[in-house]
Order: structure tokens, then sequence, then C-alpha cells
């Protein structure tokens, strides 16, 4: 009897335990979410507990679930920006001109950074992020000095002139957005390999595996991602999605010198439900969601040398020549605080 007694409260002790490493104590119990390589530990919540997961399938992958250690992207996991985006209570022109009292009002991030090396860049470049209801709103502002612009036609490779970029990440999956000064965009829509059929992906048309649009991808610089392949579909165009750009100077002319081109955008949060499914994350966002959404420019130029310049700039530096990391995207927080604006 005595023995029975104590092996019971051995499990019932041993079950607290459990619980306790597992409990965040600012936000309740914590969702497991599964390290890739389930012989390894990984960390989460309030308490850094370490918890081994055995024998489970991948779920997610979050960089807040990795001991420091076992940290395996090539960005700095402590200097990934914050951003907090205000909300707007009516809605935005989208025109590019960046003239309104809100984009006037808004803070912006800070100057990009070289996206290998982290460093200062030539020309300043900052971006912006409000929201309503009805629309996820981004701003760019672009410094350059000659101002051009040669693709036209709709998925034209824009990485190999100057644009702006988009990158907007969901658990399984995320969407690349580029545009140029010319106002000519490129799209494409990534899957995780591993969440493919799981997530239902396979059930729609611009994401089927026969669709000549839909193709294995594996990253450009960085090809040892824990979550391994992806699925890129440039068959995907973002519903009732709006884009404008402004040049402040005379594009294409390099007779003069320009001030720069500012880029308007307007996602619709009702185009988000892929992006949104795997975690049934709130479409709008709800007070105080968190998103990971990258911000970046590219030119065909670089600054001459000793400058550390190598033609990509971004909000958040990736430490390698490669855009596709989502846990090196910045951290964005959706208020529900309206933007002030005087």
């Amino acid at each position: 009897m005595n023995n029975t007694l104590t092996f019971v409260n051995l499990l019932i002790f041993g079950t607290l335990i459990l619980l306790v490493s597992v409990f965040d104590w600012n936000k309740g119990f914590t969702e497991l979410i599964l390290y890739p390589n389930p012989d390894k530990s990984y960390q989460t919540g309030s308490q850094a507990s370490l918890i081994n997961i055995q024998n489970k399938s991948l779920e997610n992958i979050s960089d807040k679930y990795y001991a420091p250690e076992d940290w395996p992207f090539p960005c700095d996991k402590d200097k990934i920006p914050e951003y907090t985006a205000y909300y707007v209570p009516i809605p935005l022109k989208i025109d590019g001109r960046l003239d309104e009292d809100a984009w006037k009002a808004v803070p912006r991030t800070r100057r990009f950074v070289d996206l290998i090396s982290g460093s200062e860049t030539i020309h300043e470049t900052r971006a912006a992020v409000l929201w309503d209801d009805e629309n996820l709103y981004i701003a760019f502002w672009l410094e350059e000095p000659f101002v051009r612009g040669s693709m036209t036609e709709r998925n034209d490779p824009l990485y190999n002139e100057n644009n702006a970029e988009v990158f907007i990440a969901g658990k399984d999956s995320y969407y690349e957005f580029e545009i140029n000064a010319l106002g000519t965009i490129y799209e494409a829509f990534f899957i995780w390999e591993e969440a493919y059929e799981r997530g239902g992906f396979d059930s729609e048309p611009a994401f089927q595996r026969d669709n000549p649009l839909v193709r294995e991808f594996n990253g450009v610089g960085y090809r040892e991602h824990p979550r391994g392949m992806r699925l890129g579909s440039w068959d995907f165009w973002f519903p009732g999605l709006e884009s404008a750009v402004y040049v402040d100077g005379t594009l294409n002319d390099d007779t003069d010198r320009d001030r720069g081109w500012t880029v308007e955008l307007a996602f619709p949060w009702e185009g988000m439900k892929w992006l949104a499914n795997a975690d049934q994350r709130a479409l709008p966002p709800e007070d105080g969601d968190v998103w990971r959404i990258d911000f970046s420019r590219f030119n065909p130029y670089k600054e001459a040398p000793p400058a550390d310049d190598s033609g990509g700039w971004s909000l958040s530096s990736h430490g390698i020549w490669d855009s596709h990391i989502p846990e090196c995207f910045p951290y964005i927080t959706f208020s529900r605080e309206p933007l002030k604006i005087p």
C-alpha cells in the first residue's frame, strides 16, 4: 500500500513539474511549437524552460523556441527590429504621394541597413505601417539621386533593378511583393512543403503542383532552412491589392538629381486567408497581435569601396543574401490605439 502511494505521489509530483515548466505566467499555457529536430530541446515561455519533445511531427517553428546556442539562422536573433503599427479610423487614398496627414504623423522605421553586413547604407530608406479593419497599409520612403525603372510587365524580375519589397509571413507560408519606380509589380507565394497537404493548400488552383507557375524553391543564399523545401507559386495575385508610386524627380533622366521615390500599398485583410489559416490568426488583427513582416530594397549598383555594400538593404539584416528567412523578419505589433494626428 505504501509503495502504491509513493508511486502515485511521484507521478503527481512529476506531472506538476511538467505543467509548471510549460506555463508562461504572463500568457497562460504556452502552445507547444515543436522543434524541427525532435531529439533536441527548445526554449519557450518567460521562464525559459527547456522541454524535450520526443516522437512528434513538426507543427511550427518560431524563433523564440530555440535555445540561444541552437539558433540556426544567419541573422542576429537579438537585433531583429520591432515596430508598432497604429490604427487609422479613416481609409487612406493610395496614390503613392504619402502626403496625407496620417503618413506625416506615423512613426517611421529606423533607417535600412545592408542585408548581409548590417552596416549603414549610402542612401536613406525607411518604411511605416498603418492599418484599419479593411486593410494593411505600408509605405516606403526611398532616397535615390537617379531614379530608374525599365521593367513594365507583371512578374518581370524586378529584383534585378531598383525596387522595394515586402514579405508577409504566416505560420506555414509567406507572401512576397515587389514594385519598381514605374509601378510594375511582382508577386509570389511560398508554402513550406511539409505543410502543403496538411494546411489544405493543395485545394487552391494557384498552388497546385501541376500548375506550370508552381515549382520547388529552396531559398537563395540560405539553403539549409530547418523546415526544408518550399513550393513557390507565381500564379498568386493578392486579392484587392492597391499599389502606387511617386517619383520626386525625373524618372530615367540623369541630367538632373532626383530626391527619390515613395511607395504606398494597401493589402486587404480578407486576401490573407492563406497566411492566417494555419494558426487561425484574427483578420483583421486583434489588439497586441504580432506578425512578422519584412521590408527591403534592392539596387543594381553598389557604393564604392571601402563601403561594404551588397546592393540589398533592409530593415532587418539577414546576415546572408536571402530575403526568404521568416525568422529574420521584423516583429510588427498591431495596436488598436489610434494614430495621433496633430
